[in-house]
């Protein structure tokens, strides 16, 4: 096991926790892959409802690719390879058919934005700093995929704010615009959002499921095909007829995501 990247799984919640607080959890590439996996397994996994992503120790959740993986980077073929492997894994968290929840303590910059960016949910810590600074670090570029994430994200107008003025956006600023949807104590993230998390895993998996795939697929050309597959997933599951059945006898429905 890789223990910068550590991954546990109880009553049908998956923690992945980046494990190297030393380096402000900074991303190596095997790091970047195990993730990819952790997210493409997840859809074989029946008995699966979610999937927590948080950085260890209360400094940061993710502060981006180790800069040191940049070394090699000197080649317009590099650059490419690097851009693809990162679109992959972020791919791979947008595509992972389970709700994500981000648990966001302290510093949350390049890459680990990106990861952040592209889970369902994310709760921060009151601590926290968002942002993409290179202009003032690097001096690199998001590719066009993350430019788009973050100004669906965002906004236009608010990404170039961050891009421009390299600042941090703080927790206040993150939940006002709707980028967390709750801010706690620094102590009290991991205890808040495993709440959290048991709620969501919860309810119905194919609804989640086909809520996720609904608002992935909006765009300017729905695909018909997969407005009929979300359609049937729910409205022919035996989930659903156990809601209505739970429903009208006035008790919790048994979700078996069949």
């Amino acid at each position: 096991m890789n223990e910068d990247l550590l991954h546990e799984v109880q009553n049908g919640i998956a923690v992945v926790t980046f494990n190297r607080p030393e380096s402000r959890n900074a991303m190596t590439f095997e790091m970047y892959d195990r993730l990819a996996e952790i997210c493409d397994a997840a859809a074989s996994d029946p008995n699966l409802r979610l999937v927590v992503l948080t950085g260890a120790g209360r400094k940061a959740f993710a502060s981006g690719t180790d800069i040191a993986q940049f070394r090699n980077v000197t080649t317009a073929e590099d650059a490419l390879a690097y851009e693809a492997r990162i679109g992959r894994v972020l791919t791979a968290i947008e595509n992972c058919p389970v709700p994500t929840i981000a648990l966001i303590p302290g510093s949350c910059t390049g890459g680990g934005a990106g990861i952040a960016a592209c889970c369902d949910l994310r709760i921060a810590a009151s601590d926290l700093k968002f942002g993409m600074p290179i202009a003032r670090t690097l001096g690199n570029t998001l590719s066009l995929q993350n430019y788009a994430r973050f100004a669906a994200l965002l906004g236009p107008a608010k990404l170039k704010d961050l891009i421009f003025t390299a600042r941090l956006m703080g927790a206040e600023e993150a939940k006002a615009i709707g980028l967390v949807i709750e801010v706690t104590e620094p102590d009290q993230l991991l205890q808040r959002g495993m709440e959290i998390a048991r709620q969501v895993a919860a309810h119905a998996p194919l609804t989640l499921r086909a809520a996720k795939k609904a608002l992935g697929a909006i765009g300017p050309d729905i695909s018909s095909a997969l407005a009929v597959e979300i359609n049937l997933m729910c409205y022919l599951s035996e989930d659903f007829r156990e809601g209505v059945e739970a429903f009208l006898a006035k008790r919790p429905p048994r979700w078996t995501g069949r």
